[in-house]
């Protein structure tokens, strides 16, 4: 069969279309959570032919040492790709590749590679955020309509048995990723020939239980807070946007505000939501981390898991010896850089309902059953055209116990252009986690003293 085929038996026997089943586990299904299952729902067991591999317990704090700035030492630097698909033998491999990796050899049939190494189940969460994971299995439900959680925990995984494609994609958006991080990244938008204006943003997210003013009954309804501001190109430098994520969106709508520089002026953003234009026009709001935002304009359907090339382990795109130009380049990122294995994910289509809009009328994600990142996703446009294809280098602080991305790439094939950003290669100030900070830094009066330039 092609790349369609699909391993059924992580769905449970459990309707996959439902949204509005019941979302919690019983205690007998939840039992399998640190046996059969991992902590956070993926199949412990390596599959038939053991090319991927058993997860017994991924990478160690102590996998690989920590420079002055905060960057990680690869543990697998000594491997060889086993293989690299190119636009030549791309057939023998096209089973286990999503249609808009197909499309990328097809679209730059002469630079576009994708070099697969020995998989390595690498992701291990804290005890505190798979104990929480274990208390929502049994209790977390989707809210009316599915645009929310109820009786959420925190810092854990929703749904580690999900029953449906909703149940699953709040499995990303909620994905644990410390209770706050700070971050200097760059963005860029190369034109077709190559050239680019990086963009240096700063940005801040916290957890409302890492705050260290949470008050449980003034933040129930609060998944995270996020600012950004820009440093640079000088046209953009100092202006700032802050969004309050919501949990029940249902209740009450995502909250965003933004300061511009320019004007000095903090203003109330409802733009920064669905498919508000991004990163140079080259993806959608709700793009940004390879899915965020409200799914209620899209009916959602897990169509089941799928063996599938995936970026992974992405330490030699992260490394600081690499400069912003070494790794972008026409067309795509410099494939000399990336690295792929084999994982199972879950496959999620997201159709739009009728009488909504969206610039995407079909959108596939195909997210890593061991850290539910999405790592793929094919978006269409309103004829039904294969549009943009974005991957998310995924990479594991090992010394955090983390998994985030080295890089987020979304790549318009009809255009040649693209837009990639979470990089920080050559960026002095690196990931810092859970580090002290109070809801006060995440008002919109804190927007002005923060982008005066």
């Amino acid at each position: 069969m092609n790349h369609k085929q699909l391993i059924q038996a992580g769905c449970l026997g459990l309707s996959l279309a439902a949204c509005q089943a019941p979302a919690a586990v019983s205690p007998e299904q939840a039992a399998r959570l640190g046996a059969d299952l991992t902590p956070v729902g993926a199949e412990a067991a390596g599959n038939a032919d053991g090319s991927i591999p058993a997860w017994t317990g991924g990478l160690p704090k102590d996998a690989g040492s920590k420079d002055a700035n905060g960057f990680l030492a690869d543990p697998f630097a000594g491997e060889k790709p086993l293989f690299i698909i190119t636009a030549e033998n791309v057939g023998q491999y096209q089973g286990k590749l999503t249609p808009g990796q197909l499309a990328m050899f097809k679209r730059y049939p002469d630079s576009y590679r994708i070099p697969v190494y020995p998989s390595h189940r690498s992701v291990s969460l804290p005890d505190r955020s798979n104990a929480a994971t274990r208390q929502n299995a049994v209790q977390t439900r989707l809210a009316e309509g599915g645009n929310g959680l109820e009786q959420f925990q925190p810092g854990g995984v929703p749904f580690p048995l999900p029953h449906n494609g909703l149940e699953a994609i709040w499995n990303h958006i909620t994905r644990f990723r410390g209770y706050s991080v700070k971050r200097i990244t760059v963005q860029a938008s190369p034109q077709v020939n190559g050239s680019y204006t990086p963009s240096v943003i700063k940005q801040n997210l916290a957890f409302p239980i890492g705050l260290t003013d949470y008050s449980a009954d003034k933040m129930t309804n609060i998944l995270y807070m996020f600012r950004e501001e820009f440093l640079g190109p000088a046209r953009k430098a100092g202006n700032v946007t802050l969004v309050h994520e919501t949990l029940n969106q249902v209740r009450e709508p995502r909250m965003a505000w933004e300061y511009n520089a320019g004007q000095r002026r903090v203003r109330r953003a409802p733009q920064i939501a669905y498919d508000s234009p991004g990163a140079d026009g080259m993806r959608t709001i709700d793009d940004s981390d390879m899915y965020n935002g409200a799914p209620d304009r899209f009916e959602w359907k897990l169509i089941g898991k799928q063996e599938l090339y995936i970026p992974y382990n992405s330490y030699r795109l992260e490394s600081p010896r690499l400069k912003y130009d070494d790794i972008i380049r026409p067309g795509h990122i410099n494939p000399d850089h990336t690295r792929y294995e084999l994982h199972r994910v879950w496959h999620v289509v997201a159709t739009l309902k009728p009488g909504e809009r969206h610039l995407y009328s079909k959108r596939d994600f195909y997210i890593d059953e061991d850290s539910w990142q999405v790592a793929e996703a094919d978006a269409y446009d309103s004829r039904g055209n294969l549009w943009r294809v974005a991957e998310g280098h995924t990479n594991f602080f090992y010394d955090q116990q983390i998994p985030w991305f080295a890089g987020v790439t979304h790549y318009d094939v009809i255009s040649g252009r693209y837009a990639v950003g979470a990089l920080h290669n050559e960026e002095k100030d690196g990931y810092r986690f859970d580090f002290p900070v109070t809801s006060k830094e995440f008002t919109p009066s804190a927007l002005r003293a923060s982008g005066i330039r």
